[in-house]
């Protein structure tokens, strides 16, 4: 498998250096991939090998590195990182390209921020992927403080919290700005209201692990929608689910599926 990392472009938005690849076929749909909290677009989209299965598929694959992760300018505010902000980062680089519309796709927190793009900019969003958040979108994810505390500590080894040893070694792992991180997870986590939900159009596919126990129920969230429906990714938690074969079946059905509507 070719997983070769693709050459990265950066455009500016809000005074923030933000970068993004731009690979697969320039003539194909587009697709626009948006990584979650504490990831980039490398680790979310490259290494699991979403660049290669989509682009194979014939799709233009677009992938920006969100404010605060990746090679992005990473501002220590966190009344920066509010997701409705972050959507309109990816707004923006959908401007940049002079792509009028997009599937588009995040995970767990971009999972959030494509919410939110597709609620402020309905004509923008062709088709909604959400992976590995659900019903937590509206009634949130359990208490994130600890994550901001565990991502601030001296070392992994102070760090007793589960969830925050989880993302402070993905942080490690990912070379991560952590207090960049810090801010972003104090920001990032305004909810979707059950009412802008329930106003999207676009058709949506969610995808949650069988073992996800952040995400809350893809079901629930499903059922506010006016289009969603659900693909349960067997046997996998948050971290693992996002590169499952099952999850990527999934998306190529639904993208075919929209095609021949």
């Amino acid at each position: 498998m070719n997983l070769n990392v693709p050459a990265f472009s950066h455009f500016v938005r809000d005074g923030l250096k933000l970068a993004y690849f731009d690979e697969g076929d320039p003539n194909g749909t587009p697709v626009l991939l948006i990584h979650g909290f504490a990831s980039t677009a490398v680790a979310n989209w490259v290494n699991p090998g979403w660049l290669k299965v989509l682009g194979e598929a014939g799709y233009r694959v677009i992938a920006i590195d969100n404010r605060g992760h990746g090679t992005s300018d990473k501002p220590y505010d966190s009344d920066v990182y509010h997701p409705w902000i972050m959507a309109e980062d990816a707004v923006a680089l959908l401007d940049h390209l002079g792509i009028p519309e997009a599937h588009v796709m995040g995970y767990s927190m971009g999972a959030r921020v494509s919410t939110f793009m597709a609620i402020a900019h309905p004509d923008r969003v062709r088709s909604l992927v959400l992976g590995g958040l659900g019903i937590g979108m509206v009634e949130g994810v359990g208490d994130w403080d600890p994550i901001a505390d565990a991502l601030l500590a001296p070392s992994l080894d102070d760090v007793t919290h589960q969830r925050g040893r989880m993302f402070r070694a993905f942080a490690e792992q990912t070379k991560s700005d952590r207090q960049a991180l810090a801010a972003c997870i104090q920001g990032s986590r305004d909810l979707a209201t059950k009412e802008d939900v329930a106003k999207i159009e676009a058709p949506t596919l969610i995808a949650v692990g069988t073992k996800d126990d952040i995400a809350g129920s893809a079901q629930e969230l499903a059922d506010l929608m006016q289009h969603a429906e659900v693909i349960d990714i067997p046997n996998r938690d948050h971290m693992l689910a996002v590169g499952d074969k099952v999850f990527k079946s999934a998306v190529l059905d639904f993208y075919k599926r929209l095609e021949n509507r």
